[in-house]
């Protein structure tokens, strides 16, 4: 293992980089180190930087690995190289931040060295930060939902987005979804597109009814794939393309040819193998940049199809959303290795009702905090008889994110 001030030095494109603790090992079961990924990223860079290139980009650091949870930092670093610039977005709390912008692969270098493995840029460029230039499509599949499901509903929004004008570059996530970017003219706010994107969904649900849901609360999904326009506000950040996902193989979101689509499968892309992909078959997305398109017509369809339905309030006065589904809360913990556990538990006293659910019926969210991920458990029992429906118990684990204790089961 490298001392904490073990370091080399890399030139790259005339700057120099620093890189601490190259020797340590990032992902333990493919034995890959930081110094690794830094040439992962050199490797692809022209890609990468096809996706982040100019845009303010949040910070994900895993500065313990991939074993323990990333922190976000917005803010860019105090001591930053010259070769990495900022730009300050502001949001309508009154809050700003001022964050890093890359811009070579230096920059990709710089982002390793502080143990960020994939990257999340806004979709936003720095000269215009009020006005994306990309819609982004995040096909998110339930529990229970396979691989071929998600790329029927790929090409449903491949058709959609062909009948509004629009040219759709479709990667994987790095996870179990896919991705579909598509480059706009920038000639629209955040609200037009995030509107423009909760209208693609629900039309991509209008033509694939069943496959795919527009719904926002996920125990009305079912098992489909959601179409996640969220993706679109303007607090959010996606993975960008050639990326490295903190799973523990190395996976990367990988960009891929429509034609391929329904052949590929995520597993096979990671830090070992596309390089060589890269090597031989350039980037897939190497035309994203020459197809601007303009969201007017998703817009107009907006228009005809209405405003989309809102979920009940509750009667209380506090104006929250009252679920129309009869869940439970099981666990709220900082990782979601403790909140499955707590799961767990719960299941072993509840074996009568557990095997009336289905996968989509437990509900497992990654809610942002302060700085970083927490988790929370909850089980949808519409599946389960009303006269054996358990009540709410006390938690399994209870964990405040932002006062960082936790009650049962820590």
């Amino acid at each position: 293992m490298a001392k904490k001030d073990d370091a080399v030095t890399l030139e790259v494109d005339g700057h120099v980089v620093r890189l601490s603790s190259p020797d340590k090992v990032v992902f333990p079961e493919p034995g890959i180190t930081k110094r690794d990924l830094a040439d992962y990223y050199l490797s692809v860079a022209d890609g990468a930087l096809r996706g982040v290139a100019d845009r303010p980009m949040v910070l994900k650091r895993f500065v313990k690995g991939i074993g323990q949870e990333a922190f976000f930092q917005k803010r860019v670093p105090e001591n930053r190289p010259d070769f990495v610039s900022s730009a300050t977005l502001r949001y309508a709390s009154g809050t700003s931040a001022e964050e890093a912008v890359i811009r070579d692969a230096a920059g990709l270098v710089w982002a390793v060295g502080l143990g960020c493995l994939d990257l999340n840029p806004h979709p936003v460029r720095a000269d215009d930060l009020d006005h994306p230039d990309e819609l982004r499509i995040d096909l998110d599949p339930m529990p229970g939902v396979d691989w071929a499901q998600i790329v029927d509903v790929a090409f449903v929004a491949r058709d959609v987005l062909a009948d509004v004008g629009l040219v759709g570059w479709p990667k994987t996530s790095g996870s179990r979804g896919i991705h579909i970017l598509v480059r706009t003219d920038r000639a629209h706010d955040y609200p037009q597109v995030r509107l423009a994107a909760q209208t693609f969904a629900r039309e991509v649900e209008n033509r694939a009814p069943g496959l795919a849901t527009a719904h926002w609360w996920k125990e009305e999904r079912g098992e489909s794939v959601f179409v996640d326009f969220n993706q679109n506000a303007k607090d959010r950040t996606v993975a960008s393309a050639y990326s490295v996902r903190p799973v523990p193989d190395a996976r990367v979101s990988m960009p891929v040819d429509w034609d391929d689509l329904r052949e590929v499968r995520p597993e096979a892309f990671t830090v070992r193998t596309v390089p060589a992909l890269f090597a031989e078959r350039g980037d897939a997305h190497a035309g994203i940049d020459d197809a601007p398109g303009s969201l007017g017509r998703l817009l107009d369809l907006a228009e005809q199809l209405g405003p989309a339905e809102k979920a009940p309030r509750a009667g209380d006065g506090t104006g929250r959303r009252q679920s129309t589904m009869p869940l439970i809360e099981i666990s709220r913990a900082a990782t979601k290795d403790e909140a499955l556990e707590g799961l767990d538990r719960w299941k072993a006293r509840h074996s009568d009702v557990t095997r009336h659910l289905s996968p989509a019926d437990v509900l497992v969210d990654g809610m942002r905090g302060s700085s970083s991920l927490w988790y929370r458990v909850r089980v949808n029992l519409q599946h389960v008889p009303e006269s054996e429906r358990p009540t709410q118990e006390p938690l399994e684990v209870d964990y405040d994110p932002w006062t960082r204790s936790a009650g049962r089961g820590s």
